[in-house]
Formats: C-alpha cells, structure tokens, sequence
C-alpha cells in the first residue's frame, strides 16, 4: 500500500470531496485500496471469504471514519491500521487458528534453485513457518505480516500499530525468535539444508 507524493495527494483530494459529500470520489477510493486491504486481511486470516467480510467491514469504518482522518498523516497507514485492526476483532471474534502465506519470511526461501526439490522444500518450510505463526500473539504477528510479509518499513508499520518503532523492533524480534525456535525445533535439517540458521 506504499503510495508515493503524487498518490497520496490525489488521495486527500478524493477525501475533500467525500467530506464534501461526492459519492463517486469515496467509491473511487475504495476501488484504489480494495485489493491491498483484502491482501492483508487474507494475510491475516488465510480465508479468502473471511477477507472478503473483512474488506467490507474495513470499508465501513473508513466511511464512518473519514472525517477522523488526520490529513498531515499519510492516509494508507490509517487504513492499514483500520485494516490490521478490523483482522485482530474478527479473528478475536470467531477464536480460531490463523494461517498466513509467509513465503517471503526469509529471502533466501525465495532465492534457492528452482529444481523440482527445492521448489518442494520451499513448500514445505512456508508450511512449518505457517504452523510456526499461530505461537505469535496478536501485536508480534501483526507487526511480523507488516513488515515481513507485507515489506512495509518499521516507520510505518510503527505508525500503523499507533506504537513507537522500538516497540514494534522488540515485536518484531519476539516473532522471529519464536518462529525460528518453533522452525528448529520442528526441522532443524530442512533449514540447514535451505542455509537457514
């Protein structure tokens, strides 16, 4: 959801004419941001139908919200905050196992030979590191799926979190730590194997 200078203006303009009460321009606005708040609602709950209810929550609250918006801020930080939020209520509210594709959890997953086995291994340690995520609590994944799955930098995923950078590093250090200690612990040859340690 990075949007550059010139994305983000044409953002704070559609939010001017939402206030004004235009219709189209928060239609607009949803159709920018639909597919990047689906994507980490999905992140959150690996569901796609659970995704899609919370994409449409999200919408909800960003429309009963818009006047709240701070416009010195950067307006997708805001909605990935509503969005992160509205993920941790509705999985709060159904109390079951999360999964998440963490495929890009460590580069050198992404980077290893693409043979038929090591596509297969690649399978097989996103599938350990899944199961690894569900020992994560709610702040430690949401600031691992922000800044490791989703690639966003610590100032925004600070921002988002509405918590200082030092706290999400510390978070961010708890996730790793546990999902590597869960990863060793469940196959400590495949991740040699991989050049993981």
């Amino acid at each position: 959801m990075v949007a550059d200078d010139r994305d983000e203006r044409e953002v704070k303009l559609l939010i001017t004419r939402i206030k004004g009460g235009n219709r189209r321009a928060f239609t607009e606005l949803v159709n920018r941001y639909r597919s990047q708040v689906a994507a980490v609602a999905y992140k959150m709950v690996n569901d796609y139908d659970e995704a899609a209810d919370i994409t449409q929550i999200v919408f909800v609250k960003m429309a009963a919200n818009i006047w709240r918006y701070d416009e010195s801020k950067r307006f997708y930080t805001w909605l990935y905050r509503i969005t992160v939020n509205a993920s941790i209520d509705y999985i709060r509210k159904h109390k079951r196992h999360r999964h998440e594709p963490l495929e890009n959890f460590h580069e050198s997953i992404e980077n290893l030979n693409s043979s038929p086995e090591f596509s297969y291994r690649r399978q097989q340690i996103n599938g350990y590191i899944r199961e690894a995520a569900d020992c994560l609590n709610e702040k430690q994944r949401s600031a691992f799926i922000l800044r490791d799955v989703e690639g966003c930098k610590i100032d925004d995923v600070a921002n988002i979190m509405n918590m200082p950078e030092a706290t999400v590093r510390w978070y961010l250090h708890r996730a790793r730590t546990k999902i590597r200690k869960e990863l060793m612990r469940k196959c400590p040859q495949l991740l040699l194997l991989l050049g993981i340690k």
